[in-house]
């Protein structure tokens, strides 16, 4: 059925005549109503993880019938079709997720990415997108005097892939200052990252034309840190055998373990090398917030670049992503180019088009100014502090209970365990299967674990106790199983 609401064959409003509603506008206005239940329905199910059990995924599209057709349908329709997409979808705030590095949401910040969709801006001039532009700026300044960069600058990139990968490409342009413009002088060039270190970094290696065989993986000591004594042992190989160390990379907060790299004594060896400083925190890193926990991020202000994801212990939705670099003009340095059509008005302070690896891009600074408004650096401070004793409180119940081991204490907001004699993947799959839990796993010193991530702060130690009685009661349908990295 064709919709006569919407803008297809109606006449555009009258421009000499302001305040008269475009159809669009009248089309929107007419469904925010709508949008406000369906999203209030969700929130109302989140107690018993929205999707319910995992089911087939074909049959569950014929179920609610995505195809798109020749003729559309007017949008009340759409959005009944909406709101049976969401009632299939699981809410990542939830108590019952505590599979990813995010979790949790904050209100506020949630209605500012709701905004954000109705001007539809894009982020690369002041001229397209007004005060936003300013937002974005304040957002950058504030994050990186926090972080340790009063003199640097910064941008939004859409992940922390992405941000690591910008941050490598600054650190191979130095490296090889003629590569911008002139490709692969064909030295090798070497990037350096714990053997802990997130699959991204070899992959933008890939991607840069370093090469995938170039990164070195560095060993790390108990706890999953980098090991500065290898990180110097492994440049000075290189450099013997000819190879430019172009980038080292130390990770504040990993995957799985939650391990932080000591910045501070990884410093000296990547100057003393001339290789470039990145730190990945794009899961450890705000913990520049914390108030108890800053020290983990001790050095951090000695890097040139820093790559931070706002959207996973923040609560910020997905995606906010900075990249914050020490020296003004590096970033224009790698990624500007002139473009007439676009850049016509204002100074480049003005137009992050021009220091920034997209030309289109949404608006991700906007939720999470609201958020620090109405936060300020002690929200987060609580915040963050709240999600560590979490994941302290996660480890105390496991250690008391004698079905469960703990790999160790968290260093973070990962716990990391296992059910004495059960498979920990099969646990995981079964309470996926049954719509009990999200919750993942991973490697810890040769074991696989169950990964517990407290990234949620609404979570309370009664939510903790159940999550484990959950699991267990998962564990005791199973099969006796090892979890020997080998073997699970």
């Amino acid at each position: 059925m064709k919709d006569k609401s919407t803008t297809q064959g109606a006449a555009p409003a009258d421009p000499g005549k302001p305040g008269l509603p475009s159809a669009a506008a009248d089309t929107l206005r007419g469904i925010i109503a709508q949008v406000s239940d369906i999203a209030i329905e969700f929130l109302e199910q989140e107690h018993r993880l929205p999707g319910g059990p995992q089911r087939d995924p074909i049959q569950l599209a014929r179920e609610l019938d995505l195809a798109l057709r020749e003729d559309g349908l007017d949008p009340g329709e759409v959005m009944e079709r909406l709101r049976a997409v969401l009632r299939a979808t699981p809410s990542s705030s939830s108590w019952r997720f505590v599979n990813q590095l995010f979790g949790g949401r904050e209100p506020i910040a949630a209605a500012a990415e709701m905004l954000t969709a109705v001007p539809n801006n894009s982020m690369y001039t002041f001229k397209a997108a007004g005060a936003q532009i300013l937002v974005e700026n304040e957002v950058l300044r504030r994050a990186m005097a926090v972080a340790g960069f009063p003199r640097g600058e910064g941008c939004f990139l859409p992940g922390g892939t992405l941000a690591n990968m910008v941050a490598m490409l600054l650190a191979r342009n130095r490296a090889e200052p003629a590569s911008r413009n002139d490709g692969a002088s064909g030295r090798r060039l070497a990037v350096y990252a714990s053997d802990e270190s997130h699959y991204s970094i070899r992959r933008s290696a890939g991607i840069l034309g370093i090469g995938r065989n170039q990164v070195r993986d560095i060993a790390t000591d108990t706890a999953g840190r980098m090991d500065p004594v290898a990180l110097a042992r492994a440049i000075e190989g290189d450099r013997a055998a000819g190879v430019v160390p172009a980038v080292v990379v130390a990770t504040s907060g990993t995957t799985v373990r939650g391990s932080f790299d000591p910045i501070r004594a990884i410093a000296p060896v990547a100057r003393t090398a001339g290789a470039w400083l990145h730190v990945d925190g794009a899961f450890g890193g705000s913990l520049v917030l914390s108030g108890a926990h800053r020290h983990l991020m001790a050095g951090v202000e000695l890097a040139d670049s820093f790559s931070w994801d706002p959207h996973k212990m923040m609560g910020i939705p997905l995606q906010a992503s900075i990249l914050m670099v020490a020296r003004r003009g590096e970033l224009a340095r790698s990624l500007d180019e002139t473009a007439d059509y676009l850049f016509q008005a204002d100074d480049d302070e003005l137009n992050p088009g021009r220091r920034s690896l997209l030309c289109g891009r949404r608006n991700d600074a906007l939720k999470l100014w609201a958020a620090w408004l109405h936060l300020g650096d002690a929200g987060w401070r609580r915040r963050t502090d709240r999600q560590m004793e979490l994941a302290a409180t996660a480890a105390r119940l496991i250690t008391a209970d004698p079905d469960l081991h703990l790999a160790e204490a968290p260093q973070l907001i990962n716990v990391c365990f296992e059910v004495r004699g059960r498979s920990s993947s099969a646990i995981c799959d079964l309470l996926d299967r049954e719509g009990r839990l999200k919750i993942g796993h991973g490697i810890v010193r040769g074991r696989r674990m169950i990964r517990l991530v407290c990234a949620n702060p609404d979570l309370s130690e009664r939510h903790l106790a159940r999550i484990l009685q959950e699991i267990k009661e998962v564990a005791a349908t199973l099969p006796p199983g090892d979890n020997a990295a080998d073997g699970s």
